[in-house]
């Protein structure tokens, strides 16, 4: 923190072009590429605005004048992301699982209709607030397929080549927040837009190696952290074998009591990252809530959309804590 490899001083302080910092975002890149097996037809860029400045930007740059994009809305930040295109052009709703202002799946294949004309189909890999996830991505021929993979990313292996861009905010899985990860296929960076700003075009930061402007220096050597500790643990296959244990444990023990402990997400739809769940009253939600955090587990509040009880199994969370959690859920109102 205060003398960065025997320079004086700390990351914070180096100037984002100087050698010290350089080797870090190489580093960065590199590891991005080597753990998610990113192939050479893609690049990868480091962002800022979060996820959802991708929402304004995925439509500045791969929608041309005239033409349509797709969205399936399977979660809040779906819509929010249908409601951004829609500002600057046209766009579709290609298919939804809203009943009522809740989500509790996500869309089979077969029920997403594809327009062959579409600049992208767009989808949220994992929602975070109803706790659904596509366990297997839709296919989309001849259109490419953009995600938001914010709150999953490195949490499984993908296969990069079946989108055109990915792109996920930094804070779940990655490190702290303030870094955004783009990956996007050289060939729509190429035919990207040339009529918006010059600092939203992604070529623009493609070609500056992600240095066009001062990047959020100390979120991207905290990333290069994270992912080096990544590595150690064997890697994206590993980890997603463990978040696999981790969410059947929790589930497992949640649907032991099915009366007090209520899912509502269909189980083909379930998130191994956000296991969502109610209780018989809100009431009751609060009091265990409480109970929770008096014994030393935080975080479990549900969004205030869905309410209930939300526990986020992020690659970090080990699973001894799970552990904890499960042993107090099974003796919690008994």
């Amino acid at each position: 923190m205060l003398d960065f490899e025997g320079t004086g001083m700390s990351i914070m302080e180096q100037s984002h072009r100087a050698k010290p910092y350089d080797a870090v975002h190489e580093e960065a890149l590199a590891l991005v590429r080597r753990l998610l097996l990113v192939p050479e037809s893609h690049e990868i860029l480091f962002l800022q605005g979060g996820a959802t400045q991708q929402f304004a930007q995925v439509p500045m740059n791969l929608r041309p004048a005239g033409q349509s994009a797709d969205y399936v809305t399977t979660d809040i930040w779906g819509q929010k992301a249908f409601k951004e295109a829609r500002l600057t052009g046209k766009a579709r709703e290609a298919a939804t699982t809203i009943v009522g202002d809740k989500f509790f799946r996500v869309p089979k294949n077969d029920e997403i209709e594809r327009d062959a004309s579409a600049a992208y189909l767009h989808i949220c890999s994992n929602n975070t607030v109803m706790g659904t996830q596509f366990l297997e991505f839709p296919d989309s021929p001849g259109v490419p397929v953009v995600a938001d993979m914010s709150s999953d990313i490195m949490g499984r292996p993908i296969d990069v080549s079946q989108f055109g861009l990915i792109y996920a905010g930094a804070q779940k899985n990655l490190g702290p927040s303030g870094v955004t990860l783009v990956i996007v296929e050289r060939k729509l960076i190429e035919a990207g837009n040339k009529d918006i700003p010059y600092f939203f075009q992604y070529r623009t930061h493609h070609e500056a190696r992600s240095l066009s402007n001062t990047v959020p220096t100390f979120g991207v050597y905290m990333l290069r952290n994270v992912l080096l500790w990544l590595e150690a643990e064997g890697g994206v296959a590993a980890i997603y074998k463990r978040n696999l244990e981790k969410a059947e444990r929790l589930y497992r023990v949640l649907e032991e009591r099915p009366e007090f402990y209520r899912l509502s997400v269909e189980r083909e739809s379930r998130s191994f990252m956000n296991v969502v769940w109610n209780l018989p009253t809100e009431e009751e939600e609060k009091k265990c809530v409480a109970a929770a955090t008096q014994a030393g587990l935080v975080g479990l509040k549900g969004h205030r959309i869905v309410g209930g009880l939300r526990a986020s199994l992020y690659n970090a969370v080990s699973v001894e804590s799970v552990d904890s959690l499960c042993e107090f859920l099974r003796s919690y109102g008994r």
